[in-house]
């Protein structure tokens, strides 16, 4: 099969699914605004051609240099697996009349108020949300939705310019931060636990799914420096208070009209025990979700998406071995990365549960924490037992700590 691929060497995941179009066959050819030149070797191996174009976020332009550069070719897929080049891949498939989904399709997965409404029309709980383009409409949404509110982006992913507001002076501060956004959606607060519902889809059948747990909430811990986030992905997804979550995610699934590839879906358990549906994007999780699912499981999900987009299965035994946590460590003080400590107690007593630890290495500049979803490295501890996998997060989390000086 021949499948352009939008950005294949950015972010940082991208290159792992480029090579798993390689490893299933797949002849991938890679469109960038980064030279040839700069990618990095081991990207290159896996790419069959590539094309640079000056501007990737003109769309219009760039699907006529793709039209153009694949004249005589077969392209059977288009492909993006970051969030900003959905509709750039809908508008590529459109001129080169390759199957996938349009832009009329891909535009829920992009506006989150167009999101919300055909899901609220499907029955779907979802918050109360509002869309304002000026500082007297988001004025005007929170008072007619009612404190506290969550204000962000429209077309925003994750928690990136996200801010809760709980009174006038929160709405002014956060209206002053988002001056260069221009739209954005206002919407209910909703209190409880946040997990995701991740899938692999093909053809609209769900080949792979996944749950994980956030805790804290990505919101908390994008706006408090100390703590040490952390992501687990549950062993047990039949639960009864996981399996709300799945249900809720597969309805979602319907109503949106979703075919084909992964996504990665953010939704509130309350202390009712309501499942509420927060957003979806048509992409794989950031933040080493796609890796924490290897280690629960011991499978390669970046090639399980990869044979779904070309040969519409997984060959791999997805199923769950372990629960398994991923901690995202943040430095103490600034400057350069001068000390681990409390690491080689930790190992001595946990090692055998641990897989991988990457940390930012002595010496290195410590990074900035609001923007890093990272931080200065992580951490994946997996164990049978969820308590006891929880646990060990937690003591990595409190007892470890990247000193910087």
């Amino acid at each position: 099969m021949n499948v352009v691929l939008i950005s294949p060497g950015y972010p940082a995941e991208m290159p792992y699914f480029t090579r798993g179009l390689a490893d299933v066959g797949a002849r991938v050819l890679g469109v960038g605004d980064q030279p040839r030149a700069g990618l990095d070797p081991e990207l290159k191996k896996s790419l069959g051609d590539y094309l640079t174009v000056e501007n990737l976020w003109d769309e219009d332009s760039t699907a006529r240099a793709i039209r153009e550069w694949t004249r005589g070719r077969t392209i059977d897929r288009v492909e993006c697996l970051w969030e900003p080049g959905m509709i750039l891949a809908a508008k590529v498939r459109a001129a080169l009349g390759v199957p996938g989904m349009s832009v009329e399709e891909t535009l829920p997965f992009r506006d989150k108020v167009v999101m919300k409404d055909v899901l609220r029309k499907a029955g779907v709980r979802t918050s109360k949300h509002q869309r304002a383009k000026t500082a007297d409409e988001v004025r005007e949404a929170t008072e007619r939705i009612g404190y506290p509110v969550i204000v962000k982006p429209v077309d925003g992913a994750g928690s990136a310019d996200t801010y809760p507001v709980r009174d006038r002076g929160e709405l002014e501060s956060a209206l002053a931060a988002l001056r260069s956004v221009p739209e954005v959606t206002v919407e209910e607060f909703i209190e409880g636990e946040e997990h995701t519902y991740d899938t692999i889809t093909s053809d609209g059948d769900v080949l792979y799914e996944n749950v994980a747990w956030y805790r804290p909430t990505p919101l908390v811990a994008k706006l408090n420096e100390w703590i040490s986030a952390q992501s687990t992905c549950l062993r047990d997804i039949e639960r009864p208070e996981v399996k709300i979550g799945r249900e809720l995610g597969r309805s979602v699934l319907q109503a949106l009209g979703w075919r084909s590839g992964f996504t990665h879906m953010e939704w509130f358990r309350t202390a009712k025990g309501e499942a509420i549906f927060g957003e979806i994007g048509g992409r794989p999780p950031g933040a080493r979700l796609v890796h924490l699912m290897n280690y629960s499981c011991d499978a390669d999900p970046f090639r399980g998406w990869a044979e779904a987009a070309c040969h519409g299965r997984i060959s791999q035994d997805r199923s769950k071995k372990y629960n398994a946590g991923v901690v995202f460590k943040r430095a103490v003080g600034q400057g350069r990365i001068r000390a681990y400590e409390g690491l080689d107690r930790l190992m001595a007593r946990y090692g055998e549960h641990v897989p991988v630890i990457d940390l930012a290495p002595i010496g290195a500049p410590r990074r900035d924490w609001k923007a890093s979803a990272v931080g200065d490295g992580w951490i994946v501890v997996r164990h049978q037992d969820l308590d006891t996998c929880l646990a060990l997060g937690d003591a990595f989390a409190s007892e470890f700590r990247i000193v910087a000086g």
